[in-house]
């Protein structure tokens, strides 16, 4: 059984849900306090990239808390017709937090004073950058190996059912044609 890519995938998926957490209460407080036009509070700060790295930063948790939900029942089954969808989830919201990665770079590189809030939410993206990736492989890895997960050519999963069995209709008996 595939036992290996599930016990090492699972409590990266619950880590990586909690931090997804965590970035949307910062991102979401954070973009508050910027729409408002409290750029002046002793906690925010911010400079030039600080709303679109808001912006990304809360799409890349919503749609990580999201995929956490399809990875989870991936985690509960491990079979490959529901790594499609959490495989799917988690390159997407991935690619978004790739670009909350690239504005949090673009946001230190820029300089100028930031709070603390604002730099922890750039440190929480650079970790949940790597800490996806590693989730977004740990799922993919039955392509290499069964023994890590289920892989894309097993199609074992109807295995119960008998192979020249007719399909019944609702209320018909099933039986020899006459």
């Amino acid at each position: 059984m595939a036992t290996v890519g599930r016990n090492v995938a699972a409590p990266l998926l619950f880590l990586n849900l909690v931090m997804y957490f965590i970035v949307l209460g910062f991102a979401s407080w954070c973009l508050n306090r910027f729409i408002n036009g409290q750029t002046h509070h002793p906690s925010f700060g911010g400079n030039g990239a600080t709303s679109f790295f808001l912006t990304f930063s809360i799409l890349a948790a919503v749609l990580g808390i999201v995929s956490k939900f399809a990875g989870g029942n991936h985690i509960r089954c491990w079979r490959n017709d529901s790594l499609a969808a959490a495989g799917s989830s988690s390159m997407v919201a991935w690619a978004v937090t790739a670009l909350a990665f690239g504005l949090a770079c673009k946001q230190i590189n820029m300089g100028g004073w930031r709070g603390w809030r604002l730099r922890i939410l750039e440190a929480f993206v650079i970790i949940l950058f790597f800490t996806e990736l590693l989730y977004l492989l740990l799922l993919h890895a039955g392509i290499f190996s069964s023994r890590y997960g289920p892989g894309y050519r097993d199609h074992n999963y109807g295995v119960g059912a008998p192979a020249s069995a007719e399909p019944v209709q609702k209320g018909r008996v099933a039986g020899p044609r006459v």
